[in-house]
């Protein structure tokens, strides 16, 4: 019904909107480009490209780095990645303003309209020097013969006149502009959060139509086919860092982890991939910006009806399969050397979220913290998908969410398989 819904939503949003949609379109055509200026140095756009993780997406899991391919699930159906490569297939023959046109205007050499799948709410704010050096970088890449392949989407949603009714409601181009009011580190972390590591990419709330509220939109969601939520970076209580101390948060970006917290998911991928390559200064800018945040507080709905059966079953479930390595209740292992080995559940913030998306897809397909030059050795989880059915999680969830002083909520069947189902890539 959802999907139905969304399609006539932009069935009708076409008919209103194309018209100015067009207009905006017209209005950001090639003869609006600003001056091209001298490229960065190599250096600079390789170091650019991986807070970036330009290669996160655009690489295909066994493909050659940087040449496309990668599936990008979306609730509007499936998008791929496209060649970074200076191969005629990808950016061979692309300058340095069809390079700022991509990423300022989200618009191809050739003049189409990119989809949303690519974060141009948030490229938008790369100046133009950063945007040259790496266009430079990337020009400098070995070539490879990568054709794009077509993006698999559902009805109208892939064609260039619902992107153009997408864009005249949700996207505005414009570089970043510092704010007077701020210091230069906070400005700094806003740009590299809102523009180059675009945060909001998967931090941002997302309406049916897949639009948000713009690059600082940082309220968390549900990250379409993957199965995992992106938690709040406003509310403590998700992945807020307000109270955090400076330091700590350093290290989570560095390292993957810091005051009891592990990056786990499409996070530990960003740490390995984007933030643990910023350089000192880049890491205290980010993690000020992180910390001054305004901080709200994660809705939350009506929890499933307590079961006693249930809670009865999950302590036993954790007993045999948790307390091993997670303790009796909860507060974790440390290796010896002291370091942390696994975390403590009792206080987790991952284990008492809003949504236990999280939880359930660590406890089923098990998880690795990324390795990291700080945290060179972590230790995994193994995955439970194969020993525990829907009853089983739903009972092991709900153990952890209401005990050692939590009270979460605790979890169903249904949202078990509710949450098994948007994991599935459309």
């Amino acid at each position: 019904m959802r999907r139905r819904l969304a399609l006539a939503a932009t069935a009708v949003l076409l008919a209103l909107a194309t018209p100015l949609a067009l207009l905006a379109w017209q209005r950001h055509l090639p003869d609006d480009t600003p001056p091209s200026t001298a490229p960065g140095s190599l250096a600079r756009g390789a170091y650019l490209a991986a807070v970036g993780n330009c290669a996160g997406c655009h690489t295909a899991r066994g493909g050659e780095r940087l040449a496309g391919g990668r599936s990008l699930p979306t609730p509007f159906g499936t998008a791929f990645s496209t060649n970074l490569t200076p191969h005629a297939s990808g950016l061979g023959g692309w300058t340095s303003d069809d390079f700022w046109r991509a990423l300022h205007l989200g618009q191809s050499r050739d003049g189409r309209l990119l989809l949303p799948a690519h974060p141009v709410t948030n490229t938008t704010k790369i100046t133009r020097d950063d945007a040259n050096a790496l266009h430079a970088w990337l020009q400098a890449q070995p070539a490879v013969d990568a054709p794009r392949r077509p993006h698999e989407l559902r009805g109208l949603y892939g064609s260039q006149l619902a992107i153009a009714a997408w864009r005249a409601l949700y996207f505005r181009p414009g570089v970043y502009e510092a704010d007077s009011r701020q210091s230069p580190a906070w400005n700094r972390g806003a740009y590299l959060s809102q523009g180059l590591a675009h945060c909001s990419a998967c931090h941002a709330g997302r309406d049916v139509l897949g639009g948000d509220r713009g690059a600082d939109d940082f309220r968390g969601g549900l990250l379409s086919g993957l199965g995992w939520q992106a938690p709040s970076l406003l509310d403590p209580a998700e992945a807020g860092v307000q109270p955090w101390p400076q330091e700590a948060v350093q290290r989570l970006l560095r390292d993957g982890q810091a005051h009891g917290h592990i990056a786990q998911g499409p996070m530990a991928e960003v740490v390995l991939g984007s933030t643990a390559a910023l350089d000192d200064a880049d890491l205290a800018a980010m993690a000020t910006y992180l910390r001054a945040l305004p901080m709200q507080a994660v809705e939350r709905g009506p929890a499933a009806t307590p079961d006693p059966r249930r809670r009865a079953q999950g302590a036993r479930l954790y007993e045999t399969h948790c307390a091993s390595c997670h303790g009796d209740v909860g507060e974790g292992r440390r290796d010896a050397s002291g370091a942390l080995a696994y975390p403590a559940l009792a206080g987790s913030r991952l284990v008492t979220q809003a949504s236990p998306a999280n939880l359930l897809r660590l406890i089923e397909r098990g998880g690795f913290a990324p390795a990291t030059p700080g945290h060179p050795r972590p230790y995994g989880m193994p995955p439970f998908a194969g020993q525990l059915d829907a009853a089983e999680l739903a009972a092991l969830a709900s153990h952890l969410r209401q005990s050692y002083g939590h009270a979460a909520g605790e979890v169903d069947d249904v949202e078990v398989l509710r949450l098994r189902a948007a994991a599935v890539a459309r």
